[in-house]
């Protein structure tokens, strides 16, 4: 039997692990990082924010009450202080508190061994220069890195400071008053915009023809917040060579077994 018109090669999509594996241990942590290594995850996501002193954290939220044992935002703190902070799993209370680390120390530890998809959370003009100059000291890593933004501008500065690194431009879920042909339209001008290299969009956005469209312009679509069947079933059909997932072991197990029916089915 041919493989599927809308996904030629049959390859297998890459699984990104959003902040880790959260529903078992503390989110964009160390040990949520690790866990999604040895799982079996291509790549995990990580946010990065401005300490009040300007180090890059690694930390998702504007409150640390979020997910912490500190309370206020997380710009108005230093890196001593937030280093006193314990990271909770709402999801496993069990689970062992986190801390929250710089970006050079998920570099070190993780660079080279899995896939790093960095979110550059803004919205200070610096912080992309900033962090850019931290991603130049693992050059090594480059190939196995990708940054984020929703902001085109921090991605144009981003690969101002560094030549040659993947950025990808986030596109957030659509507005109740947009239709699809609207957000086409915004994603491949946006897109253009930050010179990405692709653009994420919701399962909700995705169509046969929107992901036709947007390739024609040059530009690749990955996939985020893909957290159940129907959504990993749509992102398979299309060809959609990467998405992000809040449920790492749901979207292993379904590429194992479309993987195996594939391989049967070419027999």
């Amino acid at each position: 039997m041919k493989p599927s018109p809308l996904h030629p090669t049959n390859k297998p999509f890459e699984i990104v692990a959003h902040r880790g594996v959260p529903r078992e241990a503390p989110e964009n942590t160390i040990a949520s990082f690790q866990h999604a290594l040895e799982l079996g995850a291509d790549a995990v996501e990580l946010d990065v924010h401005l300490s009040a002193d300007r180090v890059p954290v690694v930390y998702h939220y504007f409150y640390l009450e979020s997910v912490t044992s500190l309370s206020g935002a997380v710009f108005d703190f230093t890196l001593e202080q937030l280093r006193q902070a314990q990271v909770f799993c709402a999801d496993n209370p069990a689970a062992k508190p986190g801390s929250i680390s710089m970006l050079p120390e998920i570099l070190e530890l993780f660079g080279g061994k899995i896939g790093l998809e960095i979110e550059i959370k803004g919205p200070e003009p610096e912080s992309a220069e900033i962090i850019g100059s931290v991603l130049n000291d693992y050059r090594h890593c480059w190939d196995s890195i990708e940054v984020t933004s929703y902001e085109p501008a921090l991605l144009l500065a981003v690969q101002e400071a560094c030549p040659g690194l993947s950025a990808d431009l986030l596109f957030p879920r659509s507005e109740s008053w947009q239709k699809l042909d609207v957000v086409q339209y915004l994603a491949i001008h946006r897109a253009r915009q930050a010179h990405a290299r692709a653009v994420h969009l919701h399962p909700t956005q995705l169509t046969e023809e929107i992901v036709a469209a947007v390739r024609k312009a040059g530009i690749e679509v990955h996939a985020w917040d893909v957290n159940n069947e129907v959504a990993l079933a749509l992102v398979a059909d299309l060809g959609i060579p990467r998405l992000c997932t809040d449920d790492l072991r749901q979207a292993l197990a379904f590429r194992a077994r479309n993987k195996s029916l594939s391989e049967q089915l070419m027999l």
